[in-house]
């Protein structure tokens, strides 16, 4: 039994009498520990697939399962506890430290506060993002959101955490480290699921599935990137 099943999903919106079809008749299945990429371009229903799949949205047709029962009547037990959905932008409205966002999750699970504070502090350890701690969520950089984001996730030791376009914001540098940490979280068991709209945004994953005006193309390998060589400045020949 997969730990993530989707089946011939579709999801569609409506504005007055018009009607989009993000995602049409999309299955597709994830294991256990298994690091997944979607990978579109801007509106390609990427995101919308990751939130039916989250359990965030419910499909208009098609049936997900995790855990092998139907997600639409278990999702209020099980959003939030055995699914960690990852939001990557925080309001700047957002009031409170960067520790106690990760601590809220155990908090409404009626942990201990100082217990929900102490994981929050390892947790944020775990992410690389422990100078964040005693930060305001509205000072934190792209990278720092997004290691913040995954801690506040894992606080409630969840079997998947599903998080859309990790990179997005991201400098280029902190790109790399980022999603070798995503690979680390699902080594350890934990499954991902995650979107992109780019080629590095790969790096890593056990398979990347390209989606297209919500329809699933299949399975795809990034080609590697062509290495072109520096060349050198006049003057610093022969130096």
């Amino acid at each position: 039994m997969s730990l993530l099943s989707i089946e011939h999903v579709t999801k569609r919106y409506r504005r007055g009498r018009l009607e989009r079809v993000a995602v049409r008749d999309v299955s597709l299945d994830l294991e256990p520990g298994e690091l997944v990429a979607v990978w579109g371009p801007r509106f390609s229903g990427r995101s919308t697939l990751l939130r039916v799949a989250a359990g965030v949205e419910s499909p208009d047709e098609g049936v997900v399962r995790f855990e092998g029962r139907d997600l639409a009547g278990t999702r209020n037990s099980v959003l939030g506890r055995r699914i960690g959905y990852c939001q990557t932008s925080f309001s700047s409205s957002q009031r409170g430290l960067v520790v106690e966002r990760v601590a809220a999750g155990l908090l409404a699970q009626r942990a201990l506060p100082k217990h929900a504070r102490r994981r929050g502090q390892e947790l944020l350890f775990r992410v690389g993002a422990e100078h964040c701690a005693r930060m305001a969520c509205h000072e934190l950089a792209g990278g720092e959101v997004a290691r913040v984001a995954l801690a506040s996730a894992l606080a409630t030791s969840p079997a998947l955490v599903v998080i859309d376009e990790p990179t997005s914001g991201v400098d280029l540098l902190e790109r790399d480290p980022l999603l070798a940490l995503l690979r680390s979280i699902a080594n350890e068991g934990t499954a991902v699921l995650m979107s992109t709209a780019d080629a590095q945004g790969l790096s890593g994953v056990d398979r990347a599935l390209s989606i297209d005006s919500g329809e699933l193309r299949g399975e795809l390998t990034p080609a590697p990137a062509r290495v072109v060589p520096l060349r050198r400045a006049e003057g610093a020949r022969g130096q």
